[in-house]
């Protein structure tokens, strides 16, 4: 399905006399599916008309997502085209289903051996189907989206294509299509391959599912005239990737970030409605994981609530977001400690920005794994614009350099429980303290979308240009 919107236009206006050129994106996730993760490409459209980029989206028609987030389609231009392709994966809910299925309990011992046995059957099945859509189930998405494309980049000229990821099938369509129409092909890493491979909890970590994806992702290293990453040190490290396989592609970092527009339409804080104003109130936001585990944060409340149990009560902790069962029980173990805590699984995006805008203190979490250092989570940034207290709990790398050149006094690492019960404790006493930040804000800049997205629009010029030639 083809459609191109048909609404007022809500970016700033478009640079007068700016020569128009127009970019495929590629992303399976495009709203109105909600989420974290569709907040780069939309962004990059919604500003890139600006710097003489309009865009053609392509995307998943019946994408098998958790969120869907109507609010977010404002800030899609009416001169885009969204490309609508069919998926053949199983719904959200029938995979999820699934999964609940096969790890139930037997309802009567007697008929446990042969639940013991159905478990076993859908979870081989689950692994042989893992290893067959590599590198991810959204493999199933890219015969019926190649074809879409195909059909339109014969008959609608385009100038570049961009495919941002995850998923990495993202990737690797867009490398069907630069072999198809020979367009210049930017590919965007909003997670290193390496890291989800070893942390997403779905992901394939059997030999034969390492080797082939390494080698797709060998193959879209040496095919892409472009790389972008996130941080500068997964710039780093894609830049010695890429040297490996002998890429000469370019890479360059463009930070996730905030866009004010976001930010222009809340109410000021002081008329927002506490729900409990003696309480000191930590906010997090995002999926709560092994890469994000609040463990840390639980351990310190277990010893505040040792040594000063009559203080927990005066800390509440609001978590947003999707959270496996381990961090579910995590979240129970704080409650446990008379912490209140508060959990929902998913909002909108203007919902989840009202809720921020009401803390405290702001939480971010890092788990002290290998490649974490490399990571920014994206919150991080919309954090920034909202200009309240950081509370992070992160390892030593580009998070904590960013974090402590505002917000040093409130950034700790995971393993340091006694000093982060130490702050809660303080908080916990002090809850109406105003804490104050460096008021470093000079580099905020370099985190607004639509900075990013004239950085964007000058590597796409450069590629067409050298496509030109």
């Amino acid at each position: 399905m083809t459609l191109t919107l048909d609404r007022p236009e809500t970016t700033t206006e478009v640079i007068a006399n700016t020569p128009r050129k127009r970019l495929l994106l590629i992303s399976y996730h495009f709203p109105p599916v909600g989420g974290a993760g569709v907040q780069r490409p939309l962004k990059f459209v919604k500003f890139l008309r600006r710097f003489g980029w309009d865009a053609t989206v392509l995307m998943a028609e019946n994408p098998s997502v958790p969120v869907f987030d109507e609010s977010l389609l404002v800030d899609v231009p009416s001169t885009t085209t969204l490309l609508k392709a069919r998926t053949w994966e199983p719904s959200y809910r029938l995979k999820g289903a699934s999964v609940a299925s096969g790890s139930a309990a037997a309802p009567h011992a007697s008929a446990g051996m042969k639940v013991r046995m159905k478990q076993s059957i859908r979870k081989t099945l689950r692994k042989a189907a893992g290893m067959l859509l590599q590198p991810d189930p959204q493999v199933l998405w890219g015969p019926n989206a190649y074809r879409m494309a195909r059909e339109y980049l014969e008959h609608v000229s385009h100038d570049a294509i961009l495919a941002t990821a995850p998923p990495y099938s993202n990737l690797l369509l867009g490398c069907r299509l630069k072999e198809r129409f020979g367009l210049p092909l930017v590919v965007d890493f909003r997670d290193e391959w390496d890291l989800s491979s070893r942390y997403l909890e779905n992901s394939q970590r059997d030999i034969v599912s390492q080797f082939v994806q390494q080698r797709m992702q060998q193959r879209v290293l040496r095919s892409a005239d472009l790389i972008l990453a996130t941080t500068q040190a997964s710039t780093h490290r894609l830049r010695e990737r890429a040297a490996a396989v002998h890429s000469d592609a370019p890479v360059q970092c463009i930070y996730n970030g905030f866009d004010d527009d976001d930010f222009s339409r809340l109410q000021p804080t002081a008329e927002l409605q506490r729900t409990i104003t003696e309480r000191f109130r930590i906010v997090y936001t995002g999926t709560l994981w092994n890469l994000t585990s609040v463990e840390p944060i639980v351990h310190a409340f277990e010893e505040l609530q040792r040594t000063a149990p009559q203080l927990t009560k005066h800390v509440e902790f609001v978590a947003i977001g999707r959270k496996t069962a381990e961090q579910n029980a995590l979240l129970e173990r704080m409650q446990a400690t008379g912490c209140h805590v508060t959990a929902k699984d998913y909002c909108s995006h203007r919902e989840a920005i009202t809720e921020m805008q009401s803390a405290d203190a702001l939480c971010l979490l890092l788990s002290d794994l290998p490649g974490a250092e490399r990571v920014a989570p994206a919150k991080l940034f919309e954090y920034l614009a909202l200009e309240k207290p950081i509370f992070a709990v992160v390892p030593e790398g580009e998070t904590s350099q960013i974090v402590r050149s505002i917000w040093p006094e409130h950034c700790f690492a995971p393993h340091q429980v006694h000093p982060i019960a130490g702050w809660l404790r303080d908080r916990a006493n002090r809850p109406d303290d105003v804490l104050t930040s460096l008021g470093n804000d000079d580099g905020l800049q370099l985190f607004r979308r639509e900075f990013q997205a004239n950085q964007l629009a000058n590597c796409l010029n450069d590629v067409s240009a050298a496509r030109v030639k």
